[in-house]
C-alpha cells in the first residue's frame, strides 16, 4: 500500500504548515499538494525525494510505512554524520593519522571499498608535508580524469579533506564527491541539502550542471589544493597577462562612459 497521501498530510500539520507554505517550501504549486493528499495526483520520484528531504523522513518510510501510527518516526540522515566511522591509516610509530592516495586505476574500486579498513590500508600513504594544512584533518588524495574542470588538467592530484558534516558544504566550493553513480566525482557543489539533494557543476562549460539526490551521496572531501605533473606550456603566463591587460583597458573604458 502507498501512504504518500496520509504521510504528506499527517507530517504537513504535523510541522503546522498550509498547503500554500508547503507549496514555496518545496517549489510546487498549491494545488499540486492538494492533489496529493487527495490522491488524485502522484508526486513523482524527484518531488517525493524533495517532501521526504523536508520532513528529514527516510523515502521508504514516506511511500511505505503509515508515520500517523504513533511513535518516533525514524529520521533520514541528510547530514551524513551518522553513517559510519571513515577507516584511516595510521603511522604505527607514533600512531600519526597519515594520507593516502586513490590514484585513477583505483578509483573504479573506491566505490566497493571506500568503508573497508584493509582496502583503505593497501592504498599508497603518506604524511602530508605542507604547513598550510592543520594536522588535526583527515585527507585524502584523489586523482582526477576528464576535462570537465579545466583548467585543471586530467591526471591532477586533488588534495582534499574529509567532510563529516555535508550540510557545512559551502557553495561554489570544489569538493570530490563519492556517489553510489558515478564512484569519484570532482564538482563544484552547490548545497540544497534542503531539497534533498547537491547541485554539481564544472568549471568547463562544455558540461552541463547536474543534481545528485543526498541519498546518493557516500562521501564527501573538501578540496584544499591540487598537484600536477603537467606543466604550461610555452607561452602561456605570456597569454594569461595580455589578457588580464586587455580586461584592464575594458575596465577603463566602461569607467570612462559611465562618467560620459
Amino acid at each position: 500500500m502507498n501512504y504518500v497521501k496520509n504521510n504528506l498530510k499527517f507530517l504537513r500539520k504535523k510541522e503546522a504548515l498550509t498547503q500554500e507554505q508547503l507549496a514555496v517550501k518545496i517549489g510546487v504549486k498549491r494545488a499540486m499538494i492538494g492533489a496529493y493528499e487527495e490522491g488524485r495526483a502522484e508526486p513523482r520520484l524527484h518531488t517525493l525525494q524533495h517532501l521526504a528531504a523536508y520532513f528529514q523522513v527516510r523515502l521508504d518510510d514516506f511511500v511505505n510505512k503509515d508515520l500517523s501510527g504513533g511513535g518516533s518516526i525514524p529520521k533520514a540522515d541528510v547530514s551524513g554524520a551518522q553513517l559510519r566511522i571513515l577507516p584511516v591509516v595510521v603511522d604505527g610509530t607514533d600512531e600519526r593519522e597519515l594520507g593516502t592516495l586513490v590514484p585513477v586505476k583505483a578509483s573504479a574500486g573506491y566505490l566497493a571499498g571506500y568503508g573497508d579498513a584493509d582496502y583503505i590500508g593497501a592504498l599508497p600513504r603518506f604524511s602530508m608535508p605542507f604547513p598550510e594544512l592543520p594536522q588535526d584533518r583527515t585527507y585524502r588524495v584523489f586523482q582526477i580524469r576528464g576535462e570537465s574542470m579545466l583548467p585543471i588538467k586530467p591526471g591532477a592530484y586533488v588534495i582534499t579533506e574529509y567532510v563529516q558534516d555535508w550540510k557545512s558544504i559551502r557553495n561554489d566550493d570544489c569538493y570530490v564527491l563519492i556517489t553510489k553513480d558515478e564512484g569519484v566525482v570532482y564538482k563544484r557543489v552547490i548545497n540544497n541539502l534542503h531539497v534533498g539533494e547537491l547541485m554539481l557543476k564544472s568549471d568547463n562549460p562544455q558540461f552541463a550542471p547536474y543534481t545528485v539526490p543526498v541519498d546518493r551521496l557516500v562521501e564527501a572531501w573538501k578540496a584544499v589544493g591540487y598537484t600536477s605533473f603537467e606543466l604550461p606550456a610555452a607561452g602561456t603566463n605570456q597569454e594569461m597577462s595580455q589578457l588580464m591587460h586587455m580586461m584592464a583597458d575594458l575596465r577603463k573604458e566602461m569607467s570612462t562612459l559611465k562618467d560620459n
